[in-house]
């Protein structure tokens, strides 16, 4: 019989005898009846390698994104440093003013206030160097991106006002021709003082520019500083600055500071275009944090939401980066966004962090010339691909570079596993399939057994979220599933694998015992198992690398170690000999690396899912209830089975199968019950479930004389789940139900509860807008003019049927604010949002170009349904509490938080409209 040599990614071998299987070293040996060494291996090897793994998993983890520095005062700091204690003065004095959204009089104290700590930095600064404050005054503009969240918007601001600090060199004017701009926003949405959101960024950003002002002597380029207004209406702040003030122009580079949660590290979740800035970071930052994964999954859309570095390098064409603290997300945008979950050690990390950059950048003589990186070759080839490491050292490569490697790493593996199989034949290339089908089961079964508890939670728990408090519960919840499917899955596999070389053994060897040929078997499926794992990822990285994913070294790092270990540990170049079993130091070794890289990121991501799941519903009960759970499910069982596929290859030679089976249902159960019984609430006081309280008056439908609008509380939630343990707490005459059908023009309430007891006080008819037609001339280019008053409110949306509108002409206080021409709508709708400070007007003007009457006719829209949509439909809010809501609000749960958004209404929102045939 010929003989083949075993290599990295070896064939199916002839099976040699039982004097060369060699069971030492990690493995026990246990005799067969007939004298012979069976091979296996101790249930307590592999649950401490579990373990093991598990617990090195969580520690990467927690040193990776939960290890904070230490919080400096001001003498620690110096005053060229940075101290997080008068940084949390800057944070107490914001929240304390309570929620403060655009066209509030506690915006107006915060301008106040962050304007007194700029003056007091010009004050102090260093004698070389000159600090320049100016409050800015946007009195109006639009701002229509083109792509995330704003396709088919117009967003119209007016009366915003901004504070802006510029730092440079006072003998050295020509340094104010290249700046580096760092912003972020004072205003809150109207349901939170916020802390995090952003009262954070803004202290961190004076206590840098303290530090900046005593260092700017020796800078080549100035640092301005912007402290917007306007970015929870849509980034309106970001955009009027950079459209309208003049320092704008000398901006070459552009920083923002965010919070998607409240504290923690901030870390880089969008950087370039080009790579010019990340490099620095990474080069001079004491805690550097960043992961290309969060940028990939942000601008997929995966992650519904904006910050104003979509206006910087959409709008200005600046490159840059874009910082966010991401801890407990659940709390973002609600009440819990407050100074005492703010974690000690948060602005430090960010502060010193920014410090280091700013001074690297600004002393630099290499700034990008030109507004964006017009001197430079920007190709998605330079494009950085970047991950930090315990965030201790950041990576920085381009992709240019990871194309390389990943070619090549791709092209040795197809080669090696091509030879393999020409050298192995028929038999190989089987044992190959069925090997690789293991993986497909241990995919199905993984995901079938998460995703069914998915599905039954709603049916058998109070809220079909149930660890929103209590995000560890998802470990037992679909993790413990999962895993049980992905062994089952694994398992399967194995027969149907142990099978084939069952029948193909006993063709060749005939000199064995069927005892000896039995557990020769056995190795020999163990170690396809394990390099079926390798053909999984190797799979991933070429998809990854075709469609150019930077977070594709994820896979190569889970290819390439494993495949090194088992190269180094397992193969050999002499004559072949028989199967043995599986080092457990290969399997030590092949994964220490990826984990490390990896397991941090993993679990991050899997928090950061679950603080989604709170404002998962954008349009309240559109979606199913279990779609939530769904998500977060799949997401859990995909990283098992991307993770674990190594590990479970060692399980089947051990008596471990059956203590994980029983230790998997033990967990499941145990955290069901704890769900079931009520012992973890899925919301807490401080983590709460997020609802709206609006005062509705209807007026939909009526053009003219304004006649017997409609009042009605409304209570909707975006978090999954009916709304019945909180009508019962409030009580108030509520009635819950999808038979009422809320259109507030940005979003549709599908379920929610209303209450029509006491709600006429707290409101006039005079409050109601009016959409009054001025002029309307017919005939094939039909244009309609349309009076718009807002009365009360300088916060409003407004939608446009372009089902039978082609353009129009926008214009308030005689200025035109929105041209004719490239609109775009989404859903048959082009909306108008508007947002403005007490100052912004409220009458306007707005002029009509209709389809034509012949393209009206060759729509292929259903045109009866067309005709029940209105010509135009406004909704206008107005920061007031009624009686009626205010009582209501009263008495809403602890567990419940008023949620904000650009798109969502205050507490009190009138809504008309137009129809078609007005």
């Amino acid at each position: 019989m010929r003989r083949r040599p075993d290599n990295s990614m070896s064939t199916s071998k002839p099976l040699g005898s039982v004097e060369n299987v060699d069971l030492s070293g990690d493995d026990k040996d246990v005799s067969s009846n007939d004298g012979s060494e069976r091979p296996k291996r101790s249930a307590f090897v592999w649950l401490a390698m579990f373990v093991l793994i598990l617990n090195s998993a969580w520690a990467v983890h927690h040193y990776q994104f939960e290890s904070m520095p230490m919080p400096l005062n001001a003498d620690q700091a110096g005053k060229r440093g940075f101290s997080e204690q008068e940084a949390m003065e800057h944070v107490k004095a914001l929240t304390e003013l309570g929620p403060h959204p655009v066209g509030s009089d506690a915006l107006d104290l915060a301008l106040q206030y962050v304007l007194a700590a700029s003056e007091k930095i010009k004050k102090i600064a260093h004698w070389e160097v000159d600090v320049q404050v100016d409050v800015f005054h946007a009195e109006s503009g639009a701002n229509r991106l083109v792509s995330g969240l704003f396709t088919g918007k117009t967003l119209v601001y007016s009366d915003l006002k901004h504070i802006v600090l510029r730092i440079l060199p006072k003998y050295i004017s020509e340094e104010g021709e290249n700046a580096i701009l760092v912003s972020s926003h004072i205003d809150t949405v109207f349901s939170t003082e916020g802390a995090g959101d952003c009262s954070s960024c803004v202290a961190v950003m004076l206590e840098l520019a303290r530090g900046i002002s005593q260092w700017a002597h020796g800078f080549k380029s100035a640092v301005i500083f912007l402290f917007n207004t306007g970015e929870e209406e849509g980034l309106n702040g970001a955009h009027s600055f950079i459209t309208q003030h003049p320092w704008s122009d000398t901006v070459r580079l552009a920083i923002d500071l965010e919070a998607m949660g409240i504290g923690g590290k901030s870390s880089i979740f969008q950087g370039g275009p080009h790579p010019w800035a990340i490099e620095n970071f990474a080069q001079v930052a004491k805690y550097p944090s960043g992961q290309i994964i969060s940028q990939d999954l942000f601008t997929s859309g995966v992650i519904k939401s904006a910050t104003d570095f979509q206006v910087y390098k959409e709008v200005a064409g600046l490159s840059g980066l874009d910082f966010a603290y991401s801890d407990n997300g659940a709390v973002y945008h609600t009440k819990n966004d407050k100074l005492k979950l703010l974690k000690p050690g948060s602005l430090q990390h960010l502060g010193e962090n920014m410090l280091a950059f700013l001074l690297q950048t600004a002393a630099s003589p290499h700034l990008p010339k030109g507004k964006g990186t017009e001197t430079d070759k920007n190709t998605v080839q330079d494009q950085a691909i970047f991950f930090d490491i315990l965030g201790t050292y950041m990576i920085v490569y381009n992709q240019r570079l990871a194309n390389m490697l990943q070619n090549s790493v791709i092209l040795q593996a197809l080669l090696i596993w091509t030879t393999s199989l020409l050298m192995g034949g028929y038999p190989a290339a089987v044992s190959l399939g069925l090997s690789c089908l293991s993986v497909v089961f241990m995919w199905t079964f993984s995901l079938s057994f998460s995703v069914l508890v998915a599905f039954l939670l709603p049916l058998i728990c109070s809220s079909p979220v149930p660890y929103i408090a209590s995000p560890w519960l998802v470990v037992g919840l679909f993790a413990a599933p999962a895993v049980l499917g992905a062994l089952t899955g694994q398992h399967l596999g194995y027969l149907i694998l142990q099978k084939y070389l069952r029948r193909v053994s006993f063709k060749r060897e005939k000199k064995q015992s069927l005892v000896i040929q039995a557990d020769l078997i056995k190795l020999e499926a163990e170690r396809w198992l394990f390099k079926a794992g390798i053909v999984q990822w190797l799979v991933i990285l070429i998809v990854g690398n075709y469609y150019k994913i930077g977070s594709s070294y994820l896979a190569l790092v889970w290819l390439v170690s494993p495949a090194f270990a088992y190269g180094l540990l397992e193969a050999t170049l002499s004559p072949v000999r028989s199967p043995k079993p599986l080092k457990i130091v290969t399997l030590l070794l092949g994964l220490t690396l990826p984990v490390l890289i990896s397991a941090g990121i993993f679990i991050r991501l899997a928090g950061t899912i679950i603080g989604i799941v709170v404002r998962f519903d954008r349009n309240p009960g559109s979606t199913p209830e279990w779609l939530g759970n769904v998500i977060v499910a799949v997401f859990i069982a995909v990283v098992i089975c991307l993770t674990l596929v190594y590990l479970l290859s060692y399980v089947h030679l051990s008596g471990a199968k059956r203590s994980i089976v029983i230790a998997t249902c033990t967990l499941f159960g145990l955290t069901l019950s704890a769900v079931f019984s009520g012992i973890f609430p899925p919301f807490t006081d401080e983590t709460s479930r997020a609802v709206n309280v609006v005062h509705v008056v209807d007026n939909t439908g009526r053009c003219g004389e304004i006649q017997d609008p409609i009042s009605y509380i409304s209570l909707f939630s975006m978090t999954p789940g009916k709304l019945t343990n909180e009508v019962e707490h409030i009580r108030e005459g509520f009635v819950c139900g999808k038979e009422k059908v809320l259109d507030f023009v940005t979003f549709k309430v599908n379920y929610g509860c209303w209450t029509s007891d006491d709600t006429g006080s707290g409101w006039t008819k005079s409050d109601i807008p009016t959409l009054h037609v001025e002029r309307d001339s017919k005939g094939d280019s039909r244009m309609t003019q349309v009076s718009i008053e807002t009365k009360l409110s300088t916060r409003w949306s407004l939608a446009i049927n372009t089902e039978e509108i082609e353009d129009f002409e926008f214009e308030g206080n005689g200025e035109v604010l929105i041209p004719v021409g490239n609109k775009i709508g989404v859903d048959g709708w082009h909306i108008i949002q508007f947002s403005g400070g007490k100052n912004a007007p409220t009458r306007f003007n707005l002029t009509l170009y209709w389809v034509k009457a012949s393209a009206r006719l060759t729509h292929k829209l259903d045109r009866q349904r067309s005709d029940q949509r209105p010509l135009l439909k406004l909704r206008t809010d107005v920061d007031r509490l009624t009686p009626k809501a205010e009582r209501v609000l009263m008495k809403l749960p602890p567990w419940c938080s008023l949620f904000g958004k650009s798109t969502s209404p205050y507490t009190l929102a009138f809504l008309t409209s137009l129809p078609v045939d007005f």
